[in-house]
């Protein structure tokens, strides 16, 4: 059995920063350490860092004390929520990526000189729900083509002037580009059309090497968080392609199903440590 390791698997450098710092900061117990919400999408980074003592929480009203360190996960926060945690006197640690933020500074200038924003990304997404907040009162978030033309015809109805087209760092690098084109060739021409394409360079090259190794390969494992937006995606261009499975840890593996396979690729979600790869890897060479 041949094992091929993609180039990019491991932690992406947001990731990497986000689960560095948060260990980091478990050296010091001076104070109670709060997460709010994942600080990354892995079960086992988390499960980790709550031996290491630090307590996640999925809102901030969940937490009781004042005067505690908050942890801000690599996807953002609501920017209504530094206001609170200023106000009980938290120390914010924030590990927000910084494409992420890149991605609300954009959204918060354009909004502030009249610009309607078309934020493209999954609705439920943590970086979504950051983005958003940025976007100011006119903004649509659109996942969806359909709801993308639906969004069109409602701006090409409406007095807009001005459009900026931003997406999630982790959205689908195919479909944006069918985005983008059905943008560019629907929307009204008076319009003031700026599309910034705002995913990542990791994103884009783990989809692309995804894309490229599902096809040398009989079988493609994506190994991620079942919940991890990047991950998902991955599985989604994998399948296309070859025989695929999506898990998080070695246990998850249907040992029966692989050992047929005499070539196997692994590659990763950015939220997916490097050790857990390899592990894979180790001991499905054993088989």
């Amino acid at each position: 059995m041949e094992i091929i390791i993609a180039k990019e698997a491991g932690f992406c450098f947001g990731v990497k920063r986000a689960v560095d710092g948060a260990y980091n900061e478990t050296q010091n117990k001076d104070k109670k350490i709060y997460c709010l919400g994942e600080i990354v999408h892995n079960n086992n980074v988390i499960n980790q860092l709550k031996k290491e003592g630090i307590t996640f929480a999925q809102s901030i009203d969940e937490i009781k004390e004042d005067n505690i360190k908050l942890i801000i996960r690599a996807h953002g926060i609501d920017r209504k929520i530094y206001n609170v945690a200023k106000k009980r006197n938290f120390e914010v640690i924030d590990f927000t990526c910084p494409l992420v933020k890149k991605t609300h500074d954009i959204a918060e200038k354009y909004h502030k000189i009249g610009y309607y924003i078309f934020l493209i990304g999954s609705k439920n997404h943590p970086e979504i729900i950051g983005t958003s907040s940025h976007c100011g009162k006119n903004y649509s978030v659109i996942e969806s083509e359909e709801e993308l033309r639906k969004e069109i015809n409602n701006i090409n109805s409406l007095k807009i002037e001005k459009l900026l087209v931003i997406v999630q760092t982790t959205f689908s690098k195919s479909k944006f580009a069918l985005f983008e084109k059905i943008i560019r060739e629907t929307i009204n021409p008076k319009i003031n059309l700026l599309i910034n394409n705002t995913i990542c360079n990791a994103t884009g090259n783990r989809q692309l090497e995804t894309e490229k190794l599902s096809k040398m390969v009989d079988l493609l494992i994506v190994v991620g968080g079942k919940n991890s937006s990047n991950t998902k995606k991955l599985y989604e261009v994998a399948s296309k392609n070859c025989k695929s499975l999506l898990v998080e840890n070695y246990e998850d593996i249907d040992l029966k199903f692989v050992k047929d396979f005499d070539k196997i690729g692994l590659v990763s979600g950015a939220s997916t440590p490097i050790e857990i790869v390899n592990e894979i890897a180790d001991k499905l060479k054993l088989l």
